[in-house]
C-alpha cells in the first residue's frame, strides 16, 4: 500500500487508469468468440399436406387465422368465454411467471458484461498482546482505531466469448420461455374450446334424447289406450315402456359428462366450479372452414417449433461456453480507500490506499475435466437437434391428421344425413304397418331404436367435426407467428396474452 498527497495520489490514479484502457483495449479487440456460429439445422418439410386433396378449407382471401382465432366460429358465448381465459387462467399465470423468471436470468448473466465495484467500511478498536512472539516494543501492548473505507472493483475481460456465449445462451432460453407462454396460451384457449362444445354437444344429444322420450310416451299412451280396448297385447305395453323408460335413462345420463364439462370450462376460467353455470345452447351449425396455409409456414406458425428451436440455439451457445473453458480467464482488479486512526484524518491524501493489476488464471490439467464438458454440450446440442425435428415431424402429424378429420367426417355426415331420413321414413311405415294391424310393435321398437342410433350419430359427427375444427386449428398454432418472439427480451421482451 502507497500513502501520498492528494495531487500524487490523482496523478498515479489517472496514469493506471489510463494503462488499464490500453491494455483492456488491446485485449477486448484481439479477443474472439469461440465455438461453432449458430445456423438452423434443416428440417424436411412437404410441399403440400397430403390429406387435403380436393377439400378447400378457406378461400384465398382467408389464409391465415387471426390472433382472436376463436372468433372464426362466430359464437358470442364462446367468445365472452375465452376472453376470461387470459385474465384468470392459473396456468397461464403460472408460465408468464416463468417467462419472467427466464428474463431475470438472463438479466443476472449480462452482468457479467460490466464490472463490480463493492465497498468494505469498517471500524475497530484493536489491543496486541504485551506477550506477542516475537516480542516487539512498537506493537506488544499496543492499543488502537483502525477505520477503514476500502473500494474493490473487479473485471473479467471477455477475450474468448464466454461471457457472450453464456448471455446468447440465457437469451436463447428466455425467447424460448416466450414461445412456450405462447403455446401454453394457444392450449388454454384450445382446450376451453373444446370443452365448451363437448358441452354443446351433450346438450345436443340431451335435447334429442327428450325429444325422443316425448314421442315415446306418446306412443306408450297410444298402446296403453289400444290394450284397454283390447286392440294390443300387454307385452306390446311392455315394450313400449321398456323403450322410454331407456331412453329416459340415456338423456339423464348425459348429464354426468356435460356436468364435468362445465366444471372443467369454469377451471380453464380461474374460477371455482361453483360459482360457474355454463348456459345449455344445443349444437346445431357445422364448423367453419379453416385455412390450412402451406406446410413451410408451419415452422413459422407453431410456439413450440420455435421453442425447440430456441432451445436448440442455446445448446448451440452453450458449446461455446465449454470450448472457451480451454482458454484463461483474465481479470482486472483494483482496490482503493482510505485508513485512518482518528475519523478526521480518514477522508485525507495521506489516509489513501490503494492497488491495481491484472491477473490470469489457466488450467493446465484437469484429467480430462474440460473435454468431458465439451462432449457433455456437443451431445446435448444433438439431443436439440432431434427434439426439433421431431417437434416437427409432430406438428406436420397433427395437422395432417385434423385435415384428414375435418375433410371424412364432413363426408361421413353427408351419408349419415342420408341415414338419418331414411331411418325416419322406416319408422313412419312402420307405424303405419303397426296401426293397420299388418305388424306387430316389436317392428315399431326397432324401427324407433333405428332412427335414433341414427340421429345420436348425426349429433355425434358433428360434435367430432367441431372437435377437429378446433383441434386443426392448435396444430397450426392458433394465429401466432414467430415475430411475436422477443429480439431481447432483457430489456424490452415483456409479454401480454391479452390478444389485440
Amino acid at each position: 500500500m502507497s500513502s501520498l498527497c492528494a495531487p500524487q495520489l490523482e496523478t498515479r490514479v489517472r496514469k493506471r487508469i489510463a494503462a488499464s484502457i490500453c491494455v483492456l483495449s488491446v485485449l477486448l479487440l484481439a479477443g474472439c468468440t469461440v465455438g461453432p456460429k449458430y445456423q438452423r439445422p434443416a428440417a424436411e418439410v412437404p410441399p403440400v399436406y397430403k390429406e387435403v386433396g380436393d377439400w378447400k378449407p378457406a378461400q384465398p382471401s382467408d389464409e391465415h387465422l387471426s390472433t382472436n382465432w376463436w372468433e372464426i366460429f362466430q359464437d358470442p358465448q364462446l367468445n365472452a368465454l375465452e376472453a376470461q381465459v387470459n385474465v384468470s387462467n392459473q396456468n397461464l399465470k403460472a408460465a408468464e411467471a416463468a417467462y419472467t423468471q427466464a428474463r431475470a436470468i438472463l438479466r443476472y448473466s449480462r452482468a457479467d458484461y460490466f464490472p463490480t465495484l463493492t465497498v468494505n467500511p469498517s471500524a475497530t478498536r484493536n489491543h496486541y498482546s504485551t506477550n506477542r512472539q516475537p516480542h516487539s516494543p512498537q506493537f506488544n501492548g499496543v492499543t488502537f482505531t483502525d477505520l477503514q473505507i476500502p473500494f474493490e472493483w473487479s473485471y473479467q475481460i471477455d477475450a474468448w466469448g464466454r461471457i457472450r456465449r453464456t448471455v446468447e445462451s440465457y437469451r436463447d432460453q428466455a425467447q424460448a420461455s416466450a414461445a412456450d407462454l405462447a403455446t401454453v396460451n394457444l392450449s388454454m384457449h384450445a382446450q376451453l374450446a373444446l370443452f365448451y362444445y363437448q358441452a354443446r354437444l351433450l346438450d345436443a344429444e340431451e335435447q334429442l334424447l327428450n325429444s325422443t322420450v316425448t314421442q315415446y310416451e306418446q306412443a306408450l299412451e297410444l298402446i296403453e289406450s289400444r290394450f284397454g280396448g283390447g286392440i294390443d297385447s300387454d307385452l306390446q305395453v311392455q315394450q313400449a315402456r321398456t323403450q322410454l323408460e331407456t331412453t329416459r335413462a340415456q338423456a339423464i345420463d348425459v348429464g354426468v359428462a356435460r356436468a364435468q364439462y362445465e366444471h372443467a370450462v369454469a377451471v380453464l376460467m380461474g374460477k371455482p366450479p361453483a360459482s360457474f353455470t355454463l348456459a345449455p345452447l344445443p349444437l346445431t351449425m357445422p364448423p367453419p372452414a379453416i385455412p390450412a396455409g402451406l406446410p413451410s409456414e408451419l415452422l413459422e406458425r407453431r410456439s413450440d417449433i420455435a421453442a425447440a428451436e430456441r432451445l436448440m440455439a442455446s445448446a448451440n451457445a452453450q458449446i461455446g461456453v465449454a470450448k472457451a473453458a480451454y482458454y484463461p480467464l483474465i481479470n482486472l482488479a483494483a482496490a482503493g480507500g482510505f485508513e485512518s486512526g482518528f475519523p478526521s484524518t480518514l477522508i485525507s491524501g495521506p489516509s489513501a490506499l490503494w492497488s491495481f493489476g491484472p491477473s490470469a488464471a489457466w488450467t493446465l490439467f484437469d484429467v480430462g475435466r474440460r473435454r468431458a464438458a465439451s462432449d457433455e454440450a456437443i451431445a446435448f446440442y444433438d439431443q436439440s437437434v432431434a427434439n426439433y425435428r421431431q417437434t416437427v415431424l409432430t406438428g406436420f402429424q397433427q395437422v395432417e391428421d385434423n385435415v384428414a378429420a375435418l375433410r371424412i367426417l364432413e363426408h361421413e355426415a353427408q351419408v349419415q344425413d342420408k341415414a338419418v331420413i331414411a331411418a325416419q321414413k322406416y319408422l313412419e311405415l312402420a307405424w303405419t304397418r303397426y296401426l293397420g294391424g299388418v305388424t306387430s310393435y316389436l317392428e315399431v321398437t326397432t324401427a324407433q331404436s333405428a332412427a335414433l342410433s341414427d340421429e345420436v350419430t348425426a349429433v355425434n359427427i358433428l360434435g367430432r367435426r367441431m372437435v377437429s375444427a378446433v383441434t386443426l386449428v392448435q396444430a397450426l398454432g392458433g394465429g401466432w407467428d414467430r415475430s411475436s418472439l422477443p429480439a431481447r427480451p432483457e430489456c424490452c421482451g415483456k409479454l401480454t396474452t391479452n390478444s389485440k
